[in-house]
């Protein structure tokens, strides 16, 4: 039987490298859930399987590091990556592993596909999820093949020493973090409580731009920075260029927490069930 001649072609692609989450709220689940509501094919490295529901991360166990580095190299050669997005990483041993097989396949750096960095320390209920060895990696290693790194204010503190308390903190962060070897920083305001707005600080080393977004009563939350990080990538993969793409992203996690869900007892995740409506169905990067 002759193989059909009018099948599509295929979607561009994005790899997560990244931990499980039991609960279905962030980490994997969160980015290829986005990856799909943006059209894009999701690729996945596992770097941990965690023990974590609305309440919390009880426990986690770290995947070899050869065989993280191996995922990546995997599909990266047979399948091709688009972008690349990470998560939780765990430990020193498993980020040196992880930058050594992107520089190999061309992920970040001087490589042709972009790689957004996600800083993951811990869960949103406080619970580690990185070893602490393993901030030195992430500054020395992942962060100089970042094309951009997108940390919450809690893991800006940890890598910066910065409690940031107003947006001219939030300044000093994006430049003390750019100094480190990303191309671009993303500093989130989510957790500035004091400002009324919710306002994420992108930085190039030479401008700051300011992308406001409104605050809503809701603590289900869950996921919500694995979505940005994720839309973003999906959105560089569609073409998009750095400002555009995180202004996408942004929109996206707006939406998403607006349309956020309990599940359980604790925290609901954020939901990316909105691109189902019909008059989302042609957003595209650069639109909202």
């Amino acid at each position: 039987m002759s193989a059909p001649t009018d099948r599509p072609a295929p979607p561009p692609t994005a790899l997560t490298i990244a931990g499980t989450d039991s609960g279905g709220g962030a980490g994997l689940a969160a980015d290829l859930r986005t990856f799909f509501a943006c059209g894009v094919h999701g690729l996945a490295a596992v770097t941990a399987v965690t023990v974590q529901n609305s309440l919390g991360v009880t426990g986690f166990t770290e995947i070899p590091a050869d065989v993280v580095a191996g995922q990546i190299r995997s599909v990266a050669e047979d399948i091709g990556v688009g972008a690349a997005k990470t998560g939780m990483l765990a430990s020193a041993e498993i980020i040196h592993a992880v930058a050594e097989a992107c520089r190999d396949v061309g992920i970040g750096g001087a490589g042709p596909t972009p790689f957004v960095v996600d800083p993951v320390a811990a869960s949103m209920h406080g619970d580690p999820l990185l070893r602490e060895n393993a901030l030195d990696a992430l500054r020395t290693e992942l962060f100089p093949l970042a094309t951009l790194l997108t940390p919450n204010l809690d893991e800006v503190r940890l890598l910066t020493g910065i409690d940031v308390r107003d947006r001219s903190d939030q300044r000093r962060a994006a430049q003390l973090l750019h100094a480190l070897g990303p191309k671009w920083v993303l500093v989130k305001g989510g957790h500035l409580w004091t400002d009324p707005d919710c306002v994420d600080l992108l930085h190039d080393g030479r401008e700051f731009i300011e992308l406001p977004g409104p605050r809503f009563p809701t603590q289900h939350t869950h996921g919500s920075g694995d979505t940005l990080a994720s839309a973003t990538a999906a959105a560089l993969v569609k073409g998009a260029d750095m400002v555009e793409a995180v202004r996408y992203g942004k929109a996206f996690v707006v939406r998403a927490v607006h349309d956020a869900y309990p599940l359980g007892a604790g925290i609901g995740p954020v939901s990316a069930f909105w691109r189902l409506a019909p008059e989302a169905a042609q957003v595209e990067p650069g639109e909202s």
